[in-house]
């Protein structure tokens, strides 16, 4: 079929799931693109905070509903280079601000593994789209959990590298020590083959990292084995979990794992609780300073005129938490306890290869659900936001089903492990 029936094709049946916010018919984004790579003939989706030159770059807001791209970002560069054939900008979370795919401008994403429930956040289309089967692969960022939550709720491969071993140039900001951008995919094959196009050094961004070509091999070196793997579990995963169904199938993954050769070991998190108002004390922080550019002068609408709910309650906390007389005493103070997370976390892996879980507490409520309290939604990210915290590579594999919704486990390595992750995963999926 040829890429213009497919798109027709997707903007049809996409009627009922809005995975996409722009389908590029005119092909715009595929000029030029050779037909050969790493990639090749493999349909590609990008989350619109991820600019695409020529297309509109939305972040999922009325804020930058005008504004079309003049440039590529680095990973859409290396995309196009290998031959991946974009299709598109896929939904999102208002400035990546939202754990369900709710927030959107565009509307709620919804989850074609579950219809009718949340596809999760931020990047819900790009794991909505790749669950419906409209793309190969797809591009998210994960600042907190957002590549990482909506992979569980659609039962995808989602993963998001250690920070600065992808570049972050070209990507609209939430928070930037925590941003990365990561890769979606129905398998992890495909998953490790789109992270080994993205990374590499890139001197246009600050946060990159140069290291061994080797290294960025992780579809090449990808392997299944798990004999003698040691895999941390912790107890507060068990007092966390919400729901008994995620419980039981992460236990069901443990001794998969565990009759594949792995060695689980007991290992604690005791400052786990605290992550979540860690996390979001300094996202509040970083995303009013990156939201200071959208002032309505040179591009775009101003963003408190034209922001959502959600967006407006980061950047007005954020503002109050930046001022002077209260920074010591919320924003000082979670620099101190995203240290203490960093730290215990890094006591917990020198035990283990890899610390594994659930990905999620519970499973995606219905779309539409009236939540009052935005904790109640934070609490999407209690198990994924201490990744970001300490700068970890982590992904989600679905690890089962609780009454038909997916569920997935999640994977966590030592910094620049992110090869060792990789090959967890791929070997849970490949002893199912």
């Amino acid at each position: 079929m040829e890429i213009g029936e497919m798109l027709n094709e997707i903007e049809e049946k996409d009627k009922k799931i809005n995975s996409f916010i722009v389908l590029d018919k005119k092909g715009i984004s595929r000029r030029d693109v050779p037909n050969k790579g790493k990639l090749k003939n493999l349909l590609v989706g990008v989350k619109s905070n991820i600019n695409v030159e020529g297309l509109i770059t939305s972040a999922g807001s009325k804020t930058l509903e005008n504004y079309i791209s003049p440039y590529d970002a680095t990973v859409v560069e290396k995309v196009k280079a290998e031959g991946g054939q974009i299709l598109g900008m896929l939904n999102m979370d208002e400035f990546a601000c939202g754990s369900s795919g709710e927030t959107s401008f565009y509307g709620a994403t919804d989850n074609p593994s579950a219809r009718g429930h949340i596809s999760g956040g931020s990047s819900s289309g790009s794991a909505a789209s790749v669950a419906a089967g409209f793309v190969d692969i797809s591009l998210g960022t994960d600042t907190g959990g957002s590549i990482r939550n909506p992979a569980s709720h659609c039962g995808v491969v989602g993963f998001k590298p250690t920070y600065g071993v992808v570049s972050r140039y070209g990507l609209i900001d939430m928070a930037m020590s925590l941003d990365q951008i990561g890769s979606f995919a129905r398998d992890v094959e495909k998953a490790a083959l789109l992270l080994e196009t993205i990374t590499g050094y890139d001197p246009k961004d600050e946060t990159s990292l140069k290291l061994d070509p080797e290294f960025y091999r992780f579809f090449k070196n990808l392997n299944p084995g798990l004999k003698g793997i040691k895999v941390g579990y912790a107890d507060e995963f068990d007092r966390l979990v919400q729901d008994k169904g995620i419980k039981k199938v992460i236990h069901k993954a443990l001794n998969r794992l565990s009759s594949a050769g792995t060695e689980i070991i007991d290992v604690s998190l005791p400052n786990l609780e605290i992550a979540l108002p860690t996390y979001y004390l300094n996202v509040y922080v970083e995303f009013f300073s990156a939201t200071r550019k959208y002032d309505g002068r040179r591009y775009g609408h101003r963003i408190e005129d034209a922001c959502g709910e959600e967006v407006l309650r980061r950047i007005l906390l954020g503002s109050y938490i930046s001022q002077k007389e209260y920074s010591g005493k919320y924003y000082k103070k979670a620099l101190m306890a995203r240290s203490l997370i960093r730290k215990e976390l890094s006591d917990a892996l020198k035990k283990v290869d890899v610390l594994v879980g659930p990905t999620v507490p519970k499973l995606p409520h219905k779309l539409g659900t009236k939540i009052e309290d935005p904790m109640i939604m934070y609490a999407y990210d209690v198990f994924t936001v201490p990744v970001n915290l300490a700068g970890l590579p982590a992904g989600t594999v679905p690890a089962g089903k609780v009454n038909g919704i997916p569920t997935g486990l999640q994977v966590t390595g030592k910094a620049l492990d992110d090869q060792k992750v990789l090959n967890v995963m791929y070997g849970f999926e490949q002893c199912g």
